[in-house]
């Protein structure tokens, strides 16, 4: 189990960024599961949709990749970042709205050579709402912002 202080420690990510509140579970280098506790109060939900928020796609996307990045690495490191190379076959079988508790699940499928890919279940209340693959590539910070 991990909670929020110990996440703090480790992911880059921070609110209202932050997508994952606890770890319920974790195996480095292969799978984790952890919640995400949807609240009205996100900024999202202003403008998503009045009278009627849905959490974007791209932040449950999201949610799911922070998860992920504490499976990839398990001590934060300050000059490497891993990030989304690649996202396929995401569905949205049922949409997330305030009050749900997500329950993610990412598993390692493959790895190496600074690529990872993942598979990702989110549940509310035992129920699918979305799924997919995600793939991932190691970059060095500094070559991000030197162009």
């Amino acid at each position: 189990m991990m909670y929020i202080n110990e996440i703090d420690e480790r992911i880059k990510q921070r609110p209202p960024f932050q997508m994952i509140d606890r770890v319920t579970e974790i195996v480095p280098g292969e799978s984790a599961k952890g919640i995400k506790c949807v609240s009205v109060n996100e900024p999202h939900f202003i403008g998503h949709f009045p009278g009627a928020p849905i959490m974007p796609g791209v932040l449950l996307i999201e949610s799911c990749a922070q998860l992920c990045s504490l499976v990839i690495e398990p001590d934060s490191s300050d000059d490497k970042l891993y990030v989304l190379l690649k996202v396929d076959g995401f569905k949205f079988v049922k949409p997330v709205i305030p009050g749900d508790v997500l329950d993610i699940s990412v598993v390692k499928t493959r790895g190496g050579a600074g690529l990872f890919a993942f598979d990702a279940v989110i549940n509310v209340e035992g129920k699918t709402h979305a799924k997919g693959s995600m793939t991932f590539t190691a970059v060095n910070k500094d070559a991000i912002y030197s162009r």
